[in-house]
């Protein structure tokens, strides 16, 4: 029999984490404090790193069903609407990096995991179950999920997100910090857009102080519409509460006066659009070590270890490729999981600093100000592709 593994979590980390371990021979028992199995939020884009996961997970056929795969990335500016830089995505990428650029509602996305754990088998899928407190020695982990109910096993795996109870309980580091930019998303038909604004692009709008990502989701039938803004200094009180009931309903006009003078045809775009989601976006400074990754018996996966901001599109491939990494050190039932575990943070925690690094340094490269903006502009105009591409991450 294999190790007994306890997932905190069923949102895309956790389901990828249950599918990648009961691949690996463990017996998993999946918590998910929410009483139906879903995920909120719009698109996300999936590089060659992670759809090469996926598509080792026999998931390819099943992600061209609902995905879309833009022939390329074009970044723009926001002011005047010049295209700066081009990356040809499409079969060129397929053939760089041995796999596709693909963009993805994450509501899809989610439901493909749980589609294949529950088809794959060796996973039970537990809701409106919390994990609460956790307990380890060196012979077991136990969590708590309500009352005086505690479930014993040989290693637990937080995948319970940016404000993970797990994490708190095994760090006790303190709370995610703010980053001062609210976020803001729309899903819109493509058929209820005139045709000047219809696009299979990835396109990218960078300004001063703000920025845009534009892209088809639900196989190239909708578009995913984010747009991403400084704030103005608010109480922390405030902003914190804000952060920890993350989802709001927004009319734009924050967003579409932050974006007064902008190019017509972006400006067209955000006008066109009637119903907005916002959220204040946290995260954590970039990973040090392993110890944030592991912890004895406990592994901590995606959000609940390295939350990064989203100017890179990889926090939901980090956390594939964490549950990929998960599910190879668990191969073979090894006898020590303490060992296992540790190797899986050691070969995790590097790659996702660097991840967040390049996350932030993207952040103040798409909203630069000033003569910054301006020597962006020009160094995106004259390096196109070469700046825009990343082998170190797509090759990985």
């Amino acid at each position: 029999m294999g190790h007994r593994v306890l997932i905190a979590g069923g949102g895309i980390g956790g389901l990828a984490a249950a599918y990648a371990a009961a691949g690996a021979g463990a017996q998993v028992r999946l918590f998910e404090r929410a009483s139906a199995f879903g995920e909120v939020g719009a698109g996300i884009q999936l590089g060659p790193n992670v759809t090469r996961v996926l598509h080792g997970w026999g998931l390819g056929q099943g992600l061209r069903a609902l995905a879309a795969y833009p022939e390329r990335l074009q970044v723009r500016s926001v002011a005047s609407g010049a295209v700066l830089g081009l990356l040809r995505l499409g079969k060129t990428a397929l053939q760089r990096y041995g796999a596709p650029y693909a963009t993805v509602h994450r509501a899809e996305l989610h439901a493909l995991l749980l589609q294949a754990v529950r088809q794959q088998g060796g996973a039970e899928l537990q809701l409106q179950r919390e994990v609460l407190a956790v307990e380890q020695d060196p012979l077991a982990v136990r969590v708590q999920t309500g009352g005086e109910q505690w479930h014993d096993a040989d290693l637990l795996v937080a995948a319970d997100g940016l404000w993970s109870t797990v994490r708190r309980c095994v760090l006790d580091d303190g709370a995610p910090r703010l980053t001062g930019h609210r976020a803001y998303r729309a899903l819109v038909p493509l058929s209820g857009l005139p045709a000047a604004m219809r696009s299979n692009d990835v396109t990218v709008w960078v300004g001063s102080g703000l920025h845009a990502v534009v892209y088809p989701v639900r196989a190239g039938e909708w578009l995913n519409v984010v747009a991403i803004v400084q704030d103005a200094p608010a109480p922390a009180s405030q902003s914190a509460l804000l952060a920890q009931h993350w989802d709001h309903a927004s009319d734009g006009r924050v967003l579409r006066s932050a974006l007064g003078g902008c190019a017509t045809e972006l400006a067209d775009l955000v006008h066109a659009v009637d119903r907005w989601r916002m959220w204040v976006l946290c995260d954590r400074p970039p990973m040090t070590g392993p110890k944030q990754h592991v912890r004895g018996r406990v592994a901590l996966l995606g959000d609940a270890a390295h939350p990064m901001r989203p100017y890179l599109a990889q926090g939901a491939g980090m956390a594939i490729e964490d549950a990929a990494e998960l599910g190879r050190v668990l191969s073979g039932t090894p006898a020590d999981v303490c060992a296992a575990l540790q190797d899986y943070a050691n070969r995790r925690w590097r790659r996702n600093r660097q991840v967040q690094q390049r996350a932030l340094r993207n952040g103040q490269i798409f909203h630069a100000q000033g003569l910054l903006r301006l020597a962006r502009d020009a160094a995106m105009r004259v390096l196109g592709e070469r700046l825009i591409d990343m082998p170190w991450l797509y090759r990985a």
